[in-house]
């Protein structure tokens, strides 16, 4: 039961009617036993890792990538197409764990990801590869120069990377022409329209040229927007692999996040067939711009609901 001291606050806090509102207790009633009121529920703290978890970390990745490498040389050869997009979809999903990245996937439509597809994202860190390989592997249209990256550039181009010299206007003519015969063979293909990365909290200008290959093919465009967040549920700039920053820089960083959370919100595809590439690139860039606007831990909107990559 109350004290005196607690009945007379209790009283102090009740309103004009006599009632407290909080506990529901009214005056020339029977106080009742006291029950427990809810307590107002508060976002995580985002804090960062200990320096000895960026450590293994760090670590665990090197080994994980060398091991990855080692696959690709000795196993990729002697296996089927659809056995090496398995070991690849597995390696990238632990490489997340590694990195304490929970990948979710928000679905707007019921499709699915098939062959002829071109998905087309928004770009903000290296890790966008393995959050969309994660869910599902493609063929990546990548800078000529992370080709030339030790370990990580053979690591990816014997995953099928596609390179590009985006100065050069015959080379976006050559993958094009790649392109449409990958998907031709039932691959698919992923590009980031962008150019280059960005933070995190907007859209740069999206290009068209490499949408050209989808026309070509009479496929479906896929928008895909991806962005990261913080166990708060705010945005996380960890990832971002903008600016003077390297990919050293950039790698110590992500480890120094206790958890990320890598959003992937896959829109309803879009026909390509007769379609002007540069129509394409708008729709693209308006159905990840609505989604990156959407309120957070939006739910999906297909009866697959929510699912982790």
């Amino acid at each position: 039961m109350p004290t005196s001291g607690e009945q007379i606050m209790m009283r102090q806090l009740a309103g004009a009617d006599g009632r407290e509102m909080a506990l529901g207790v009214a005056d020339g009633e029977p106080e009742p036993a006291w029950t427990t009121v809810p307590a107002v529920r508060t976002a995580p703290v985002d804090r960062p890792a200990r320096l000895h978890t960026r450590v293994v970390r760090s670590a665990r990745v090197t080994l994980h990538a060398v091991g990855g490498l080692l696959t690709t040389v000795l196993v990729f050869p002697w296996i089927t197409a659809p056995q090496r997009q398995a070991l690849i979809q597995r390696w990238c999903r632990q490489l997340l764990r590694m990195l304490g990245v929970d990948a979710r996937v928000h679905w707007r439509h019921e499709g699915g990801l098939s062959g002829n597809v071109l998905i087309v994202a928004n770009h903000i860190s290296w890790l966008d590869i393995f959050v969309l390989n994660a869910l599902q592997p493609a063929r990546f249209i990548a800078k000529a120069e992370l080709k030339r990256l030790p370990v990580v550039g053979r690591l990816i181009a014997n995953a099928g990377t596609l390179f590009i010299e985006r100065d050069r206007r015959r080379d976006t003519q050559t993958v094009n022409r790649q392109t449409v015969e990958a998907l031709a063979r039932g691959d698919l293909v992923a590009v980031f329209p962008e150019g280059t990365t960005s933070d995190g909290t907007g859209l740069l200008k999206f290009h068209s040229s490499l949408l050209q290959s989808i026309v070509d093919a009479e496929g479906h465009m896929q928008p895909v927007a991806i962005r990261y967040r913080t166990p708060g549920d705010r945005h996380c700039a960890a990832p971002a692999y903008v600016g003077d920053l390297s990919l050293l820089d950039s790698f110590w960083r992500v480890t120094g996040e206790r958890r990320i959370t890598a959003e992937l919100h896959v829109m309803p595809p879009v026909p390509a067939r007769a379609r002007h590439r540069r129509d394409l690139s708008r729709a693209a860039e308006e159905a990840i711009r609505t989604a990156l606007e959407s309120p957070l831990s939006v739910p999906a909107l297909d009866r697959r609901g929510d699912r982790r990559a």
